[in-house]
């Protein structure tokens, strides 16, 4: 059956990678055959993934073929010493429908400029979650055109020995580099004759490594697709988040990976448009939808900011109003940090504290008159919103709500600090070094959490960046000329209380004298922008929205500095810099050297025991006569026919919108061993025997396939 898509995907929505002066007509694909995933792979046993596979015949451009794609093209996976099957077989499941569509793209900037698209047909099929079990390396080959082959070499890591963490805690510092931790701590941290008094709590930290951001097709990354590779262990491209860009005008069909989150709790976000910011709030309460996907027992914790895709109305998916559907789905709703610290540990928390972006540090502490300014209540009466909490509030009670929840019986907990590139993005040095100073005081105050709870030796905390800004001190003059700094010089007629960690002076005399190596054009000053965030460039010529040039009401008694980027860019740019990896206890070595980012999941999921090399459904589902017995149940205990769910997890992140989430969910680590036994009959009579350390149960129930079983007993789930 052929599934027609006959659209002509625009440049806008293909979103084509640039290449220098040359751009790619779908990243991880130079020829006209594609697979995603692309060649150099590797995956956790067990995870979850799709597969699109794309035949291109361009109508027009240097690559045109007469604009005719192959239908008849065939794809093979072998493990590497076997032979290879076809893809269905391979996987046990059903060959899927053939689609069709169109898209255009620009081959080069001179094609661009002369709005001469090239256009591109497509054949394609997808086959949807599927998994690699066995470690080793894999083949998966596509032919088309006469013999044509594209060829996909994927690797499947070596499985963990033994799952050596019960909690893991995953700090992002957003665009944060080693520069700008150096410039945190020389204004917040004093220094007398070339020793500092004290350092940061990031400092502290045993184990230092470096990883390489690079995306799939580019050697500068952006946040989706950075935070992807560390939540999922696999690259994709600009803008995409948990999945491979197809060619595809639709966000939501593009091929999937399982993140470390589905793999625990699980709790989803998959679209090639980070954009669809609505469509991944809904994903984050109901699931993925539109195609058969993890198990979703939905999230326990959303803390963060983008009121405008909760209210009902444009901005939220739909028009929905999702603080009732929160609401209906059990959530107890906060508006503001007073309404979350009354929060019950036991309860469900939704936290959504304003409009867009949360107000960074500075401006909830230091200028506070700014709050003022804004027009952010998370109602949309239209109000400031004035009671805020910040990171290190939200954090300890997303501990609280966790440790509680879960019994004490093990969390994962992410945690990001977005407004740091946020306010680099806008050439604002010093709000974003106030917020990885929240973000430094935040890691402190979890250490003292974990001490309290008698958990810190059981946690295993990684910090890092999803990528890095071309930050560092523009320096004037000479070595001897560079000076001091004048942060930690306690000012008389300034008062505020920030704590011992964070500048007691954020106005001296001379700042300092900062700088980005991509800018736009703007004018400079180096003082503190007291009176609102920065807006380094405006549109002032009324002409397209990417004509930008020096913001008037920006530092106005400074002078102008040239910048490297085009009137199309109105703030800096991330840089191709390693970032720093921090990680203290078990599994810390792990994280030291230089290493790619993927390697960040593949060592978590490790300490977790995530990995899996079981397939009872693929066994059960044959239809033979048998008994498998002692189906280890360790780490995450993830057997697609009997899922029981060993963990208590929560993620906490923050998105775009600078909104954070968490989830959850509750386990028996007891659960030792499970014996399925199937008879092969036209309706299958299946016993699944249960045995903890203190009981034994069996379950008998009848089914047509496996994958219909349903029990009524709340150990076993539902295989999806």
């Amino acid at each position: 059956m052929v599934n027609c898509k006959l659209i002509l995907a625009t440049v806008a929505v293909v979103a084509p990678i640039a290449f220098a002066q040359t751009f790619q007509r779908l990243g991880g694909c130079p020829s006209l055959g594609c697979i995603l995933p692309p060649d150099q792979t590797d995956f956790l046993a067990g995870q979850y993934f799709d597969i699109r596979l794309e035949v291109h015949a361009p109508v027009n451009g240097s690559e045109a073929n007469g604009g005719i794609p192959d239908e008849k093209f065939s794809f093979t996976v072998a493990k590497t010493g076997e032979a290879a099957v076809s893809a269905a077989s391979f996987f046990n499941i059903e060959e899927p429908a053939l689609e069709r569509w169109n898209f255009s793209w620009y081959e080069d900037l001179f094609a661009q400029d002369n709005k001469f698209p090239s256009i591109v047909r497509v054949t394609s099929k997808a086959y949807r979650r599927v998994a690699l079990y066995k470690p080793g390396e894999y083949v998966a080959t596509l032919t088309y055109y006469n013999h044509t082959q594209t060829v996909a070499n994927w690797v499947v890591r070596p499985l963990s020995d033994q799952k050596k963490a019960k909690n893991v805690i995953f700090f992002i510092g957003d665009g944060m580099t080693t520069n700008m931790i150096t410039a945190a701590r020389l204004i917040g941290h004093k220094s007398i004759n070339g020793r500092y008094q004290t350092t940061l709590q990031m400092d502290k930290f045993p184990v230092l490594g470096h990883q390489m951001t690079h995306s799939l097709d580019s050697y500068i990354t952006d946040s989706a697709n950075s935070a992807s590779a560390l939540y999922s262990g696999h690259k994709s491209s600009v803008n995409a988040m948990g999945v491979y860009a197809d060619s595809s005008a639709d966000p939501f069909d593009d091929p999937k990976v399982e993140t470390i989150v589905e793999l625990l709790t699980p709790l989803t976000g998959h679209t090639r448009l980070r954009s669809q910011y609505g469509a991944l709030i809904d994903q984050a309460l109901r699931g993925v939808s539109n195609y058969t996907w993890t198990k979703f027992n939905g999230p326990d914790v959303f803390f963060g900011a983008g009121a405008e895709q909760f209210l009902p109305g444009a901005g939220s998916w739909q028009g929905k109003d999702y603080y009732a559907e929160f609401a209906q789905a059990g959530y107890t709703i906060s508006l503001n940090n007073t309404s979350l610290q009354t929060v019950s540990n036991s309860s469900k928390a939704l936290g959504i504290f304003c409009t867009s972006n949360l107000p960074v540090w500075l401006d909830r502490n230091v200028y506070t008159d700014v709050l003022k300014t804004f027009k952010n209540d998370p109602s949309g009466n239209k109000q400031p919103a004035l009671d805020l909490p910040g990171l290190k509030e939200m954090t300890l009670k997303a501990i609280d709500i966790l440790y509680e929840r879960g019994g004490g019986k093990g969390f994962f907990l992410m945690c990001e600090a977005a407004s740091i590139d946020k306010q680099m993005h806008t050439l604002d040095y010093d709000r974003a070094l106030g917020d990885l100073l929240e973000l430094d005081d935040t890691i402190k105050a979890t250490i003292e959490k974990l001490a309290a709870l008698g958990e810190i030796n059981n946690t295993l905390i990684v910090i890092t960046a999803d990528h890095g800004h071309g930050f560092d001190r523009n320096a004037i003059g000479y070595y001897a000329n560079s000076g001091l700094s004048q942060y930690t010089v306690q000012n008389s007629s300034i008062s505020y209380n920030t704590g011992v960690d964070f500048p007691v002076n954020w106005d001296p005399r001379y700042t300092l004298a900062q700088g980005l190596g991509a800018n736009p054009d703007h004018r400079e000053n180096f003082r503190v922008h007291k009176d609102a965030p920065r807006i380094p460039d405006t549109n002032i010529t009324g002409h397209s929205h990417n004509d930008f040039y020096v913001n008037p009401e920006d530092a106005i008694d400074g002078f102008i500095i040239n910048g490297t980027l085009p009137t199309s860019a109105d703030q800096g740019v991330h840089s191709l810099t390693d970032v720093p990896v921090f990680a203290l206890g078990p599994c810390q070595e792990l994280f030291g050297g230089v290493y790619n980012n993927i390697d960040i999941f593949f060592n978590i999921a490790n300490c977790l025991g995530l990995a899996r090399d079981d397939n009872a459904t693929g066994t059960i589902l044959a239809n033979s006569t048998g008994t498998v017995t002692n189906i280890p149940v360790t780490g995450a205990g993830r057997n697609l026919s009997i899922e029981r769910k060993l963990w208590t997890g929560l993620m906490l992140f923050q998105l775009a919108l600078g909104w954070f989430m968490a989830t959850l969910i509750e386990v028996d680590s007891s659960m030792t061993t499970t014996t399925v036994t199937t008879t092969a009959t036209t309706t299958a009579t299946i016993t699944v025997t249960t045995s903890t350390t203190t009981t034994s149960t069996a379950t008998t129930f009848t089914a047509t396939t496996f994958t219909t079983i349903q029990s009524t007993d709340p150990v076993i789930q539902k295989a999806q």
